[in-house]
């Protein structure tokens, strides 16, 4: 492969979804080189209009959030429940290798679009799709957003907060882009296949089992309770068996998270930095079995927030890297958005919006052997659909009147 091709040229990619965790799946494909063609219907993505409630302007000319989830892409609109506009799907079918889809699966099959609708025709597409509790089971057609499927279904929201308090502040997209990932795994693996024996595959992840398998670490371990001196969730986190597994609030108010799974090799280390002497070496608070046989894990806890408390953050900083200590400061979204590693890593690039320079946020994906993939803006809603119909081999006089007839629409006004 030339260093200037992408892994995925010549690959073609039919979306057919709104919102995040499907789009991501595609804006993944798109950035290896795939042609993603994203089908929407005359009102746009609902993801268009999320704004509000993400405290950023209702601005179609500065869609940040649209913009990460769709960017490399080409738009059509279509009115799928019109002949000619089934008729257009179809003939973007027969030159695809993908076909990605979020929809629910009573709509697919009103529509004749489920994989066993369409495996026949094209028994070399890869099929794949994203929904919030799967295919089968009682639940199967209940509508999913990461907020519940994911986290409040899958377990985070149940669990990971401390005792006595309330679950986590979540936000929009956590779950969606993680079973974007688990379904572009599993689309390149079927693609491959693909390709070498010409037989395609329905690719199918969901949002609850995405939760749990993110989980599955301590999901696998409550099954044996608190026997071997495992917690409860939720959880007080003055009783955590690990006691330097939460963060600690520094002297200015911040928060330090070290991460010492090896405790006994770390536990010198610690009491030496906070200026404590004197519980070097102590055989029952520096050996962790022993401090929880002799009930004082919570003594420990209280004896690093207290010397956390005594230090600013940057003071931690030194004495935890000179130590060779594991730990971050727990920094704000500001703060990560001038994280010069961040940027060194490729982790956000500018762009530039009526209302100045933003940073949005690139794939964590690097190939060595590849060059970087342009960071082009979302579609505008329509914007490439006189083309796409082109490349489809439908005339001007074709084209003209299916935009007449709303068929199709070319670019919409204010988008």
């Amino acid at each position: 492969m030339s260093e200037k091709e992408y892994p995925l040229k010549g690959v073609n990619v039919v979306e057919m979804a709104t919102f995040i965790a499907v789009p991501c799946a595609g804006r993944l494909l798109a950035d290896l080189g795939a042609n993603v063609i994203k089908i929407e219907s005359a009102k746009g993505d609902n993801l268009r209009f999320t704004a509000p409630s993400e405290g950023r302007p209702l601005d179609q000319q500065e869609n940040t959030s649209f913009d990460m989830e769709n960017a490399n892409k080409k738009g059509i609109v279509l009115d799928l429940r019109t002949d000619k506009g089934k008729e257009v799907l179809y003939k973007l079918l027969d030159k695809a290798d993908i076909f990605l889809t979020n929809w629910r699966p009573q709509a697919l099959a009103r529509q004749n679009l489920t994989y066993v609708d369409l495996k026949e025709k094209y028994p070399s597409l890869v099929y794949g799709n994203i929904t919030g509790y799967g295919e089968v089971g009682p639940d199967k057609d209940l509508p999913g957003f990461d907020f519940t499927a994911f986290f409040a279904r899958g377990g985070w929201s149940g669990s990971l907060y401390n005792k006595g308090t309330v679950p986590p502040n979540w936000i929009p997209g956590l779950g969606d882009h993680q079973a974007a990932m688990i379904l572009a795994a599993g689309v390149l693996a079927a693609l491959y296949r693909a390709k070498t024996t010409g037989v395609g595959d329905k690719v199918s992840t969901n949002l609850l089992h995405s939760a749990i398998f993110m989980q599955q670490m301590l999901i696998v371990a409550s099954q044996y309770g608190t026997e071997f001196g495992g917690q409860k969730y939720p959880m007080d986190r003055r009783t955590a068996a690990l006691p330097t597994q939460t963060p600690f609030k520094t002297k200015d108010d911040r928060f330090i998270q070290v991460m010492t799974p090896n405790y006994d090799l770390y536990y010198n280390k610690l009491v030496t930095a906070m200026d404590r002497s004197d519980l070097v070496d102590d055989p029952v608070l520096g050996n962790l079995p022993a401090a929880s046989k002799a009930g004082r894990v919570t003594e420990i806890y209280d004896i690093f927030t207290e010397g956390f408390a005594s230090k600013t953050a940057e003071e931690w900083k030194k004495l935890l890297q000179d130590a060779d200590i594991p730990f971050s400061v727990c920094q704000t979204w500001d703060e990560v958005l001038a994280d010069e590693q961040a940027w060194e890593i490729g982790a956000f690039k500018k762009m530039e919006y009526p209302r100045g320079t933003k940073a949005l946020v690139c794939p964590p994906i690097t190939l060595e052997h590849t060059k970087e993939a342009p960071y082009e803006k979302g579609p505008r809603l329509g914007e490439h659909t006189e083309e796409v119909l082109a490349d489809l081999g439908y005339s001007d006089d074709e084209i003209k009147k299916m935009l007449e007839e709303n068929v199709a629409s070319g670019l919409v006004e204010g988008f």
